[in-house]
């Protein structure tokens, strides 16, 4: 029997190729564990960047070029690529072409798989109307589907595990397992009355200026920055050239811990655990909406600054309902925090805005999750036939 004629043996290939940093792999990890857990699928995950995903999965470090977790086949992503039989439906995340054996092979089986390509998030109206287009191959029997992220009944949808939102809320609501949390990952209890607070972001050439403030406020804030590219404009705010994980930096009302890289559970308990969750690219953004708190966005920066037309058309949706006032202060400090505009001169306002927001983002956060996720949305997608 032919590799064209034996039976898959997954329901679906997903393909990674890790471009910015986490967010790429992060994304299409939780979707690889949501399938397999939600949906009972056999999921083979192939990732071209193996540290980046051990990472995320320590189990990895030391599995050589294969490793199966929490449900999922996870290979790596090697040239020249393995001779294997695709799967039933095959995701490619983010324009990632599979390599060009594996798309002959996928022309040569029957029935063909589907094919899907997972394109970025993004709030703009545009996408609705390509959402589930299906795009011939140029010399294949084959054509893709497109599937766009997004946040309204016309996209495919949030990623969102089953019960994830039940935990959420059972973790909020209890505060001695918050601070359990907090004490087993070495984060000393909050000073009363402290706004407790998450960074993960890019590079950020400003925010030693918002760290001055919150080190002179009246309010004392407890920092929590799990090790990332950002480390080190915390760091040379306290003027310092390394920290490690677990170092602990005091300024005035401001208290600074360092985390180790978080795994993405734990990394969900510190979104729910804070007041103020500073996020960035896809995957922490998405969990950022999920925990319900007010949260500042820095989206991956694009070329000709593409990426502003894109914060702002979330933006319009995101603060629809708000006050002018909140709104206002909302959009100044968030378009500060991506390079247009001064921090220190939008956060008071912001600051001044965050009881609105409490509530708004509840509200949000809810609505989202009114509509179908994305990994029901995909499994759908694999329900139908291509045209």
């Amino acid at each position: 029997m032919s590799l064209a004629d034996a039976a898959p043996a997954f329901d679906w290939d997903i393909f990674c190729r890790v471009v910015d940093n986490f967010g790429d792999i992060g994304v299409c990890w939780r979707l690889a564990k949501a399938l397999a857990h939600d949906h009972g699928c056999a999921v083979r995950l192939w990732v071209d960047d193996w540290g980046t995903f051990a990472r995320l999965c320590p189990a990895a470090a030391d599995a050589g070029d294969a490793v199966r977790a929490e449900g999922v086949e996870v290979r790596r992503w090697r040239e020249p690529f393995p001779e294997v039989l695709p799967a039933r439906a095959v995701v490619e995340a983010f324009a990632c072409e599979p390599p060009a054996s594996y798309v002959e092979a996928m022309a040569a089986a029957t029935p063909r798989p589907h094919w899907i390509n997972l394109e970025y998030l993004s709030a703009e109206d545009w996408i609705e109307g390509c959402h589930g287009l299906a795009s011939p191959h140029p010399r294949l029997p084959l054509a893709k589907r497109f599937c766009f992220p997004g946040f309204t009944a016309r996209s495919g949808g949030l990623l969102r595990e089953r019960g994830l939102l039940d935990a959420r809320d059972r973790f909020q609501a209890d505060a001695i397992a918050r601070r359990d949390w907090l004490a087993g990952r070495g984060i000393p209890v909050p000073a009363e009355g402290a706004r407790l607070v998450s960074l993960f972001a890019y590079e950020q050439p400003q925010l030693p200026e918002l760290l001055r403030l919150w080190a002179g406020a009246p309010r004392p804030t407890l920092l929590l920055v799990p090790e990332g590219r950002v480390l080190g404009d915390v760091l040379r705010f306290f003027g310092r050239a390394e920290a490690r994980a677990g170092a602990i930096l005091a300024a005035g009302a401001l208290s600074t811990v360092v985390l180790p890289f978080l795994d993405t559970a734990d990394y969900d308990r510190l979104l729910w655990a804070c007041e103020l969750n500073f996020v960035r690219g896809e995957d922490s953004f998405v969990r950022a909406q999920w925990a319900a708190r007010p949260f500042v966005w820095h989206i991956y920066e694009q070329d000709e600054a593409v990426h502003h037309d894109k914060l702002d058309a979330f933006l319009a949706r995101y603060l629809a309902g708000l006050d002018e006032a909140a709104s206002d202060a909302t959009r100044a400090f968030w378009r500060a925090w991506n390079g247009e505009g001064s921090l220190a001169a939008a956060w008071p306002a912001f600051a001044d805005a965050l009881p609105q927001l409490v509530p708004h983002a509840r509200r949000w956060s809810d609505g989202l999750a009114a509509l179908q996720d994305l990994a029901s949305t995909l499994v759908q997608f694999s329900e139908l036939t291509v045209k």
